[in-house]
């Protein structure tokens, strides 16, 4: 019997009709805007319930280190890249649009990727497949509309220089999924909570109120809803790792990701200690607060790592 044909007899899923092979296929597609689609695609069918297997249990599908990129971006290390501006200017606002249309193209492959990486890996529950199937189908979204909102102010992505730091805190994170939780979804999401309301403001006294708009009601309030997924299943890996310790009963992602429980400090420490080990140097004020703690996120998880003392080279 073929390989091929043994594999699809195997169970009621193959290697083809999975989450996480869908998963593969977006984050092995290397055009932009054909990764958002298709991402969008994927998303509608496992929301509809189309594709109804998270992952195939007796296959290893290998996930790549870096995903398929397009080479018309010209990278520069964070260091080099210039200044954007305060958005006073044509230019400053091409710029500003060019590296939010970056970040959220490396956002796309950051959510495929915690799916196709740690999903199965980690026996997360159906659950944690939804919650980030939903990020990545928000952040096609954002780039999508940034994309055409950047052509609109006569630029495109491409024309200007751009920076992968997202990807290599991924990197530094591939092996651990709590440290990607922390730094990728915690840090990183909540750092972004903490500047847009900034951006918002310089393009509406700038006079581009298309742009302050699409980022003040699509995009900022769906990065809080991102941040939050980020602390949730945080809070739960923590708690199951208790629980397998303790013998106890697991407690349910909803449990974990909402209220807070009699051993929240010493998931706040763990939080604290895996930021440390993973993230360089300390966390930058000001904290947006209001934003951080709809996403569930209090101060006493963020403001301990914000000096120098308390976060070690």
């Amino acid at each position: 019997m073929p390989p091929n044909l043994f594999v699809k007899r195997m169970g009621d899923a193959t290697d083809t009709d999975t989450l996480v092979a869908a998963a593969l296929r977006v984050l092995n597609t290397g055009d932009p805007v054909e990764k958002a689609r298709l991402g969008n695609q994927v998303a509608t069918k496992w929301l509809q319930g189309d594709i109804t297997h998270p992952y195939h249990p007796s296959l290893h599908l290998a996930v790549p280190d870096r995903p398929a990129r397009l080479a018309n971006v010209k990278l520069v290390p964070p260091s080099l890249m210039p200044k954007l501006g305060r958005a006073g200017s044509l230019q400053s606002r091409q710029a500003i649009v060019h590296s939010l249309v970056h970040t959220e193209s490396w956002a796309i492959d950051l959510s495929w990727d915690i799916i196709a990486r740690f999903g199965k890996q980690e026996a997360m529950p159906r659950e944690f497949f939804t919650d980030f199937v939903k990020v990545a189908q928000d952040e096609g979204r954002h780039f999508s509309l940034l994309a055409a909102r950047l052509e609109e102010l006569g630029s495109f992505y491409g024309a200007l220089p751009a920076h992968d730091g997202l990807w290599d805190s991924a990197t530094a994170t591939s092996k651990d999924l709590l440290a990607r939780l922390a730094v990728e979804h915690c840090v990183h999401e909540a750092r972004g909570l903490d500047v847009l309301p900034t951006t918002i403001s310089r393009f509406r006294n700038g006079g581009d109120t298309q742009t302050a708009d699409l980022l003040e009601k699509v995009v900022y309030p769906e990065e809080i809803n991102h941040c939050a997924t980020g602390v949730k299943w945080f809070k739960y890996l923590c708690s199951r790792s208790r629980d397998l310790v303790s013998g106890g009963d697991s407690w349910s992602s909803q449990e974990v990701g909402t209220g807070e429980s009699k051993e929240n400090d010493e998931v706040i420490r763990k939080f604290h200690a895996t930021v440390r080990a993973y993230f360089r140097g300390p966390l930058k004020p000001p904290f947006n607060e209001a934003a951080r703690k709809a996403a569930g996120f209090e101060p006493h998880w963020y403001e301990p790592l914000a000096t120098k003392e308390a976060h070690p080279e």
